[in-house]
């Protein structure tokens, strides 16, 4: 697989905490990777490094080889499309308007010619038709997120970087979009996401890194990185990795056995 992304030695600091501590991370297309870890372990920040939203004071990231700072950003919007963890549209637009917006780094080139099924396309993906006509300030959040969603196929680039596409989505919709980013990864394209959901990351990527602290504590493919013993050090609270009865898939949880045991020894 070749490398879309290249990040190396990355380090942010907010002030005098250090929020990511000499990261290197390649992302690869035709794969899913999953940013996982703990709140405030360095997620989204290290997605915000790899789009370009987050300085560092050290380290660099490439972009198909290139230096991200020698890319003109309407040049970048054609190679990668990238969903906020946060959903804002500051007029009210119709969700169709707001998906429409996601073609505009094609206007004026042959692609362009691709807008309506592509808004098409990724409206009927992402299960907003029926919300076309609706002001994006109306909607819940979990349809905003689905509405963004959609905005991001529309855009049809060869990298996808998602912070937190499941948040404020039922079930039914967490699988549609994690089958649809898997989807784009089996086409080629290269998937970053992240997840708080380790079954999730579990289930449908190729690839976990593991974030603690700011750096990188395991990574590899899920059934190496989600160990219980290591995912318990990391959270700081007792987990359990069992596979599931039919599918044999990874399912992380909580392991309320030994909270349970405690919390009865404890003297009323």
């Amino acid at each position: 697989m070749s490398a879309a992304l290249h990040a190396r030695g990355v380090v942010v600091r907010y002030g005098a905490t250090t929020v990511l501590d000499g990261v290197d991370l390649e992302v690869r297309h035709g794969e899913v990777l999953a940013l996982v870890g703990p709140n405030g372990a360095g997620k989204s920040t290290l997605l915000g490094v790899l789009t370009g939203d987050v300085d560092t004071v050290a380290g660099d990231v490439e972009v198909l080889g290139r230096p991200l700072a020698d890319w003109r950003l309407r040049d970048l919007a054609r190679e990668r499309a990238v969903l906020a963890q946060e959903h804002h549209v500051s007029f009210p637009f119709p969700v169709e308007e707001v998906v429409r917006m996601g073609r505009s780094p094609w206007r004026g080139l042959p692609e362009e010619d691709d807008d309506e099924a592509a808004v098409a396309e990724s409206m009927a993906v992402a299960d907003v038709t029926h919300l076309a006509a609706r002001p994006f300030g109306v909607l819940s959040g979990g349809e905003k997120g689905r509405t963004s969603f959609a905005r991001v196929l529309a855009q049809r680039t060869g990298m996808l970087l998602l912070d937190e596409p499941t948040a404020a989505l039922d079930l039914g919709h967490q699988e549609v979009v994690l089958e649809r980013a898997r989807a784009q990864a089996d086409a080629g394209r290269a998937v970053v996401v992240v997840l708080h959901d380790l079954s999730l990351a579990a289930a449908w990527s190729d690839r976990i890194v593991l974030l603690d602290q700011g750096r990188i504590a395991a990574e590899g493919a899920p059934a190496d990185v989600l160990s219980a013993p290591l995912l318990s050090e990391v959270y700081r609270y007792p987990v359990d990795v069992l596979p599931h009865p039919a599918t044999g898939e990874l399912l992380v949880l909580a392991d309320r056995r030994t909270v349970s045991r405690n919390r009865h020894e404890v003297p009323l």
